[in-house]
């Protein structure tokens, strides 16, 4: 379903999507699995395109742990945070450029693809309290639910989290 299909019925689709989380019975389903040729020709990178409900979920679960996550980041950290982008990142890296005369770049070959799912389950929790024990439900569900290819198959997953969901 579109994002427009989904917004003619908005209030019945997100009381229908409401209900189902709030009794536990929300299950995601399979996320469509889009290839994307990496830069310069060095293989693919495997998006992970979630429903829309799926993405409205990840929204409020992602808004529930914003708050109680960001308080403890470095400042230095600019990864999927709210109101910060690559772009301050280059600035900040610019103006330190001045004061330092070493860099240091790294890069997580594969990180996403080998997220370890207990890692990830145990952060969360430590970060929600009794109320939000729906949270780490959900990303449990999450974690796990398989991964539809364009060929059709299905590929169940037990580590690892495709990038372009909207957590």
């Amino acid at each position: 379903m579109t994002i427009e299909q989904y917004e003619q019925n908005l209030s019945k689709n997100l009381f229908k999507l409401w209900n189902r989380m709030s009794s536990g019975s929300y299950f995601p389903p399979a996320v469509k699995a889009v290839e994307i040729p990496k830069a310069g020709g060095k293989g693919i990178r495997v998006l992970g395109v979630p429903t829309v409900d799926d993405r409205i979920a990840q929204t409020v679960a992602a808004m529930y742990l914003e708050r109680r996550v960001e308080p403890v980041f470095h400042p230095d950290s600019y990864g999927y945070r709210p109101r910060r982008s690559a772009l301050d990142a280059v600035e900040q890296c610019r103006k330190r450029c001045w004061r330092s005369d070493w860099v240091v770049d790294l890069d997580i070959r594969a990180f996403f693809d080998s997220v370890d799912h207990e890692l990830m389950l145990r952060a969360v929790e430590r970060h929600i309290d009794e109320d939000g024990k729906w949270v780490l439900l959900y990303v449990k569900r999450w974690l796990v639910a398989p991964l539809a290819k364009a060929d059709g198959s299905v590929q169940q997953r037990d580590r690892g989290t495709p990038q372009g969901n909207a957590t």
